[in-house]
């Protein structure tokens, strides 16, 4: 574990690009996050100027590894997938982008894997071991995998194939709102096949439900009949900040 007490931790969104100094040993923010409107055209040099202008929003964490969160694949800080922002992002090298933007030393993550270390670390997955199962339920399914403590980068058992369908088009929270469903039937009918399916591919220990339905859990996770035990999300919206900015601090080379 690294020695630094203090991190950086950035998200970026396809509506926002929001950053806060984290302390590392409690997962709180040491100060008011700052956030910015992502731009329309949200090509990488104008994201990267946004990240820049966050990174000197907070003078306090010179020299600091930043951690930043990405809406897609990364694999060792390149992008390959850009669902959210502008298709120019695929194949760009965001690490070294952002390295030179900020003059930091860099970690580039996905934001479901952001998450999925911050909820690990500090939030309704902290002290367990063996497998964690991070979902995030929203306009599709995002996914992240913990192994005693250790991340699995890039899942995406959100488009895992189930009775015929991408499983995201049937059991995701904005799947339940467009047909009209209610918790129950949603929880019932669609969450318990899909979690089924996804606890006999992997027998995790404990599965951590994210995304902003999570806020309703107690009207839909006990209706789940699964042997996985499954609870909310604790960290909300402050989740990909303090897991971008732990994952960058407990990164050798960044």
């Amino acid at each position: 574990m690294s020695q630094l007490t203090t991190g950086l931790g950035i998200d970026i969104g396809g509506s926002g690009i929001k950053g806060a100094p984290v302390d590392l040993a409690t997962g709180e923010f040491l100060k008011e996050r700052k956030k910015v409107l992502t731009p329309e055209r949200s090509a990488p040099t104008a994201v990267a100027e946004i990240v820049h202008e966050i990174s000197e929003h907070f003078p306090e964490t010179a020299g600091a590894p930043v951690g930043i969160t990405f809406p897609g694949v990364v694999q060792q800080g390149v992008v390959r997938t850009s669902a959210n922002l502008d298709k120019d992002w695929i194949g760009v090298d965001a690490r070294a982008l952002f390295r030179e933007a900020t003059g930091h030393p860099v970690r580039v993550l996905n934001d479901a894997d952001a998450a999925a270390v911050a909820e690990t670390r500090h939030g309704a997955a902290a002290g367990v071991s063996g497998v964690v199962l991070m979902t995030t339920l929203g306009t599709g399914i995002g996914s992240a995998l913990v192994v005693d403590g250790l991340l699995v980068p890039n899942t995406e058992f959100g488009h895992l194939e189930i009775d015929g369908h991408d499983a995201e088009t049937r059991a995701s929270s904005a799947t339940k709102d467009e047909e009209g469903l209610s918790y129950r039937e949603w929880a019932t009918e669609r969450l318990h096949r899909y979690y089924r399916v996804v606890e006999d591919l992997l027998w995790p220990d404990l599965i951590v439900v994210g995304g902003g339905v999570s806020r309703d859990a107690d009207k839909f996770l006990p209706l789940l009949d699964i042997r996985t035990p499954v609870v909310a999300a604790s960290l909300r919206n402050t989740a990909g900040i303090v897991g971008a900015a732990l994952a960058a601090a407990e990164t050798e080379t960044v």
